[in-house]
């Protein structure tokens, strides 16, 4: 931060040094993005929390499932996590259905671009194409092909997705699970989503997100 800039008397503990004054992007300044940069950074602190308290929306919503879509997330991850994978692995298996809500036709694209900044391609191809690879054990029973998956055959993932579906996602669906709470995963997200590793706001220098 530059420093000459000094905190707007006005401003707030989200925008630290105010607001930009422009009304297009073509007449702003450094100093307009400095300001956006410090509210930016406050905002960015809240992340996990903000996709936390989303994924919280899919308690009591069942949909004709055995379990809420919550239970089947936290199954998921608590069964992904005792059988010793690493933290990444579980929080993606944590968030894999977070979409539920909002993309009802491609939730799987929901969870895969909220997890995309943080986690390997290994991890985010998988949560990706979970949709495809877990349509394996029902989508004959409505009168799709069970078999789409094949479409990646040979793909260097397609085992590492198809073993997630089949070890995690297909079983975590059981009324009777001892089912580690939300508690016990939100350090997990929060060091997880701590950095992100890939996203087009990365310094060059690698001295942050703008």
């Amino acid at each position: 931060m530059a420093d000459d800039l000094k905190i707007n008397p006005g401003a707030n503990a989200h925008e630290p040094l105010g607001r930009a004054e422009f009304s297009s992007f073509a007449e702003s300044t450094k100093e307009d993005w400095q300001k956006i940069s410090a509210a930016t950074g406050v905002f960015q602190k809240g992340h996990a929390n903000r996709i936390l308290t989303h994924l919280k929306m899919l308690e009591g919503d069942c949909g004709g499932f055995p379990v809420s879509r919550l239970e089947h997330s936290l199954q998921t991850a608590t069964m992904a996590h005792r059988a010793g994978k690493d933290e990444e692995y579980v929080v993606c298996a944590l968030l894999h259905d977070i979409g539920d809500t909002l993309g009802v036709f491609n939730h799987p694209d929901i969870a895969a671009a909220i997890l995309k900044p943080f986690v390997s391609p290994e991890n985010h191809w998988m949560v990706e194409n979970h949709g495809i690879f877990q349509g394996y054990y029902f989508f004959h029973h409505l009168g799709l092909d069970r078999d789409m998956r094949e479409q990646y055959r040979g793909h260097p993932n397609f085992e590492y997705t198809a073993q997630f579906c089949h070890l995690y996602d297909q079983p975590a669906f059981r009324t009777d699970f001892d089912t580690m709470p939300l508690e016990a995963f939100v350090p997990m997200v929060e060091r997880v989503m701590a950095k992100p590793k890939q996203s087009i706001y990365l310094r060059k220098d690698n001295s942050g997100a703008w």
